[in-house]
């Protein structure tokens, strides 16, 4: 997708710096991809005490369990 946008010319130098990437199509996504990995890290925190957790679970065999019925 094609987009124009405005971006502050010493964010985007400070940046460039700071990482080493060359064109700032480049930066972009890396900051975005940053932003929603850091966004879902967040979300996952928010589960904290709400889900149940058992020592004893595998994840391994239910996968097998899983494709039997498959």
């Amino acid at each position: 997708m094609r987009t124009n946008i405005v971006i502050d010319d010493d964010l985007i130098n400070e940046a460039i710096s700071l990482t080493g990437i060359r064109t700032k199509r480049e930066l972009v996504d890396l900051a975005l991809q940053e932003l929603v990995t850091k966004r879902k890290k967040k979300d996952l925190f928010k589960l904290a005490g709400q889900i149940e957790f058992r020592e004893d679970f595998n994840h391994k065999e239910d996968r097998v369990i899983r494709q039997d019925f498959d």
